[in-house]
């Protein structure tokens, strides 16, 4: 079991080389100008366009009701690159819009339409299916490469014809956040589109920051209103910080430390390292296309209808550099005297088994989703966009 978690990380933080096929014909480019190669476009009922109301529940058990409305007339742009997630039987996905990618932009992606246009292209991602190959010792049949020009073709039609000088946040988790660093380093840091990042968040990802805090020479975000910037972090439970064989938390590039920015710390007016309450939206329903915890009671005698849940207090963190790892620690301000929940799900768990090296992967944009959209509003607002 250790071994399989191994290979399917392992998968997840190498490098777009490492997992592409070898003797196979190019892939015909996908025309990014097609509606229909895109999860989520501005102006359209789609993806994004699904309902976020969310039950706060306080310490003493009593909820409110939190609407969503998205805004009408952003001035700037989120363009998202969404995790492993397909359950296609494939190496890589193809172009069908399935449930799974349809379930993680509502987790990961929708809220943000509250301040931003959104935009989330389809691309033939490393499946599920690749991943379980390496669990079983076998080569992936996935094709990374592949997966990373798809992303790079739909960004650059997206700057020659949607964004027009606007700013713009680039948004990514896991296999998602893999592709934005590739991304980054070649067609954003020292070109011209560097002035069009207002920031971007590389969740649930190694990102490789030299001594000073650079990776190339965009800066970790030390500051909320700060822009052209990086947010990046792995989470772990502060109970169970990650062990020795955990693939998230390291890097293995010389001089080279993995990057970790706390998006609430930053509002509190404080340091990455030091503690503050995170504004998590956490899933009433579940999460993703792998096996996990099921959402546990969020209070005693409580039946949540909404789809997500906030438990204001509950669930504070700091980033910890210990060892080879660097992380966001993130801790549950239990009080067993209190009606509300206790612990959170989001751990992975398979045949029972919690994968501890995972830490809270399934999960890292929820613990902070709150936190990431004001963070972004700020950032937008010391970049220009108005």
């Amino acid at each position: 079991m250790r071994l399989a978690a191994m290979g399917l990380a392992a998968i997840l933080t190498m490098g777009a080389s490492a997992c592409a096929q070898t003797n196979t014909a190019p892939a015909t480019p996908n025309d990014y100008a097609k509606a229909d190669n895109w999860l989520c476009l501005p102006g359209r009922q789609d993806a994004c366009a699904t309902d976020q109301t969310t039950t706060i529940v306080a310490a003493d058990g009593k909820t409110s009701s939190e609407t969503f409305q998205a805004a009408a007339a952003p001035a700037y742009d989120c363009f998202y690159v969404y995790p492993t997630v397909s359950t296609d039987p494939g190496g890589n996905s193809d172009m069908v819009i399935d449930p799974a990618e349809k379930r993680v932009v509502d987790q990961q992606l929708a809220r943000f339409a509250s301040k931003c246009r959104v935009f989330a292209p389809m691309y033939r991602q490393v499946t599920l299916a690749a991943l379980r190959s390496v669990m079983l010792g076998r080569p992936s049949p996935g094709d990374a490469e592949l997966a990373y020009g798809d992303v790079r073709d739909a960004w650059r039609w997206y700057l020659a014809n949607e964004n027009k000088g606007r700013g713009a946040v680039l948004i990514g988790h896991s296999q998602g956040s893999r592709i934005l660093l590739n991304l980054l380093k070649n067609e954003i840091d020292g070109q011209p589109a560097q002035k069009q990042m207002i920031s971007a968040l590389v969740l649930g990802m190694n990102t490789p920051v030299d001594a000073a805090g650079k990776y190339g020479s965009i800066p970790l975000c030390t500051k909320a209103d700060e822009a052209g910037c990086l947010v990046t972090y792995v989470s772990f439970r502060a109970s169970s910080p990650p062990p020795a064989n955990s693939r998230f938390g390291k890097t293995d590039a010389e001089g080279h430390r993995a990057g970790c920015v706390n998006p609430a710390a930053l509002l509190a007016g404080k340091e990455s390292s030091e503690e503050a309450p995170l504004h998590s939206y956490l899933s009433s329903k579940g999460y993703g296309a792998v096996e996990g915890q099921s959402p546990k009671p969020f209070a005693k005698g409580l039946t949540v209808t909404t789809p997500f849940v906030s438990m204001p207090g509950l669930i504070s963190a700091r980033c910890v550099s210990e060892g080879d790892f660097t992380y966001l620690s993130v801790k549950i301000n239990a009080d067993p005297a209190d009606p509300r929940a206790d612990d959170i799900a989001g751990d992975i768990v398979v045949a029972g088994f919690t994968l501890k090296d995972w830490g809270l992967h399934l999960i890292d944009v929820n613990l902070a989703m709150g936190d990431l959209v004001a963070l972004v509003d700020r950032q937008a607002a010391a970049y220009g966009a108005k």
